[in-house]
């Protein structure tokens, strides 16, 4: 097993047109794979990013008819790479879908899928709302792959505040951990940087947090910054506010140096 590798982050600022979105992120991907990345990760709902979240209902697919999958199957074959899309809508019942993250390794198979588990119900200043569990089913199941270099853990974006579920990763073994996200601005602004570089420095692990960019037509922003970060802390790529890609080379042995040093995760205790 080699521990190097590339990988690159896409930042798109998806709107509710499919075929528009999948244009653009496909010529991302083209540049990544074109700079040497192996491995290429891909926002939260990069695919579409509908304006109300009933719309993920009307326009819904199903996993078994979703073109996006479909395309990017091809896509990953076509280019010998692995491709992590960060999320798709997938449609399971009228009124749910699961917020699903897939690994598609360079054969073009799926080899991991993973639901969201934690739901964005919030409420912001200036009336920014957001209640994800109204159309969006929590998923159950942790979701760890075997890469060429080493254990990916997958997680989506509000998962990011709940450290339990990084620490269970990384106890099973996961060297890097998948947070593709469509952050808000106003949370990413105050707190994107800070628990990513919490969840790499306590767990020892490199975080790969492709995110979405941009205001949209009607209002919405989402906060941009994807982020590459070695398990000591560093940041090692930082996306900015606007579309594009960026890459950064990945040492695996960093996470084995950073475990070793600090072996934090060898001192869990219970309490009460």
């Amino acid at each position: 097993m080699s521990d190097s590798f590339r990988v690159g982050l896409v930042q798109n600022s998806a709107i509710n047109d499919l075929e528009h979105n999948l244009a653009e992120c496909d010529q991302f991907i083209r540049q990544a794979s074109a700079d040497g990345a192996a491995l290429i990760c891909l926002p939260e709902y990069f695919a579409c990013l509908e304006q109300q979240d009933s719309d993920y209902l009307i326009n819904g697919f199903s996993e078994t008819d979703h073109p996006a999958l479909k395309h990017y199957q091809s896509l990953s074959k076509e280019l010998g790479r692995w491709l992590l899309l960060g999320s798709l809508p997938i449609k399971i019942a009228a009124d749910k879908v699961h917020n699903r993250s897939y690994l598609i390794n360079p054969d073009g198979e799926v080899v991991s899928s993973y639901n969201k588990i934690h739901l964005f119900n919030v409420a912001l200043k200036k009336g920014e709302l957001y209640e994800e569990s109204r159309t969006v089913m929590p998923g159950e199941h942790l979701a760890l792959a075997d890469l060429p270099w080493g254990k990916l853990g997958l997680s989506i974006c509000y998962d990011v505040r709940f450290p339990q579920l990084y620490r269970r990763l990384a106890k099973l073994g996961a060297d890097f951990i998948s947070v593709p996200a469509a952050f808000t601005a106003t949370t990413g602004e105050a707190h994107w940087h800070v628990l990513l570089r919490a969840r790499a420095i306590e767990n020892g692990c490199f975080i790969f947090a492709p995110g979405q960019c941009g205001r949209r037509p009607w209002g919405r922003r989402t906060y941009g910054h994807s982020l590459v970060v070695a398990p000591w802390g560093e940041v090692l790529a930082d996306g900015g506010d606007e579309p594009g890609v960026v890459v950064a080379d990945i040492d695996r042995t960093a996470v084995d140096e950073a475990r070793r040093m600090i072996p934090s995760l060898t001192h869990d205790r219970a309490f009460d």
